[in-house]
């Protein structure tokens, strides 16, 4: 049996703390070397993680001695940067999404991989969850696909309300670059290599100021009803060179009870359908539902149904032997390239509609 990697996890705010360290500290595959984050509470967090886990007030405090892979879950405008820095120092490093906030930054990192012979790791947790794999292994037989509807739509769930998350500055944007992410990466298996030839979309922000619609289980230190000049919803429409259409919608807030993650995969012999909730909300239905459609005859589609976060435990048992693979260079800048790329484009759209639709409502 080989050794534990040795991991640093960079950045100590909530997913930091309650989606990786701890999962790390208890996970076989792995052991907790360091934590590193400029807050004084880092020596206390390390001190609860285990002996001779090492508290770093920075990452230029981080070495390829220290660590073998370098978990990133700073906020969102120092992804790339963080990095960056580490990468080309010789760290490998999996970085939590948005990998990056624009395209040119996804060229930072790429150049940054290949000056340090590190590999970069990334991508979202969605597409390990036991529902959604069980949903591509039904799509396989769907026959050639046609359309995919995707949505996250969540009843009251803006994260940080006035924080960082809500400045575009520092988040890079608001549902789309946090929700839509997964969305967009959930998609890539069911549609291959194929690229996006059409991109529209649409933005608002009719919730984002709203104190009623933050994200409780997110427990922030600090609560604002400043709002932000992000969006809480964001739509839109990709066609692929092969003409294959995908709707997405995410939403941090919405005028419905419950928090829902709805996935349809149509194809020529029928349609595959996914209800459940992404993420941790705590304002959920019930479990998933996954079933198809032929011919007019639906049935259920069984898996085994699992707990809220199992998705994050079955990307961590996978890093190891990506980190191995040779493969694995340069793939998820690749990934991310094509995220990023649709992201801004359809916040491109947006802008441009936007100034029409504000006319059209100022002359009624």
């Amino acid at each position: 049996m080989s050794s534990p990697l040795r991991v640093a996890v960079v950045g100590l705010g909530w997913a930091g703390r309650s989606i990786w360290l701890s999962r790390l500290a208890a996970h076989p595959a792995f052991e907790v070397t360091a934590v590193v984050d400029p807050s004084p509470i880092a020596a206390e967090i390390a001190a609860e993680t285990g002996p001779g886990v090492l508290a770093l007030s920075g990452i230029d405090e981080l070495t390829p001695a220290l660590a073998d892979l370098a978990v990133v879950a700073v906020p969102n405008h120092l992804h790339a940067k963080v990095a960056c820095r580490l990468l080309e120092r010789g760290i490998p490093v999996f970085l939590e999404k948005p990998v990056c906030l624009n395209s040119a930054e996804a060229d930072e990192l790429a150049a940054a991989e290949l000056a340090g012979g590190a590999v970069l790791l990334a991508g979202s947790a969605a597409r390990y969850r036991a529902d959604v794999m069980a949903l591509r292994e039904a799509a396989a037989g769907l026959g050639p696909l046609r359309h995919i509807d995707i949505s996250w739509v969540r009843a009251r769930g803006v994260p940080d309300a006035g924080g960082w998350f809500t400045q575009s500055q520092l988040s890079g944007g608001g549902a789309l670059v946090d929700l839509g992410w997964h969305l967009l990466d959930t998609v890539s298996p069911l549609i291959g290599p194929a690229e996006y030839e059409e991109v529209v979309g649409s933005v608002s922000d009719d919730f984002i100021a709203a104190a009623s619609h933050g994200a409780s289980w997110r427990h922030e230190d600090a609560k604002s009803t400043s709002g932000g000049d992000v969006e809480d919803t964001a739509r839109g429409f990709l066609v692929t060179e092969d003409g294959v259409s995908v709707s997405l919608r995410a939403s941090w807030a919405s005028h419905e009870a419950l928090d829902s993650t709805v996935i349809k995969v149509e194809g020529a012999s029928g349609t595959a359908s996914l209800r459940c909730t992404f993420g941790f909300s705590p304002n959920r239905a019930g479990g998933s539902e996954l079933s198809s459609t032929r011919a007019g005859e639906s049935a259920p589609i069984a898996f085994d149904e699992e707990p809220i976060g199992a998705e994050y435990d079955r990307q961590l048992d996978a890093l190891p032997a990506l980190l191995a693979d040779p493969a694995s260079r340069g793939k998820a800048v690749e990934d991310t390239r094509r995220t990023i790329a649709v992201i801004e484009r359809i916040y491109t759209s947006a802008r441009r509609a936007r100034p029409r639709r504000q006319e059209l409502a100022s002359a009624r």
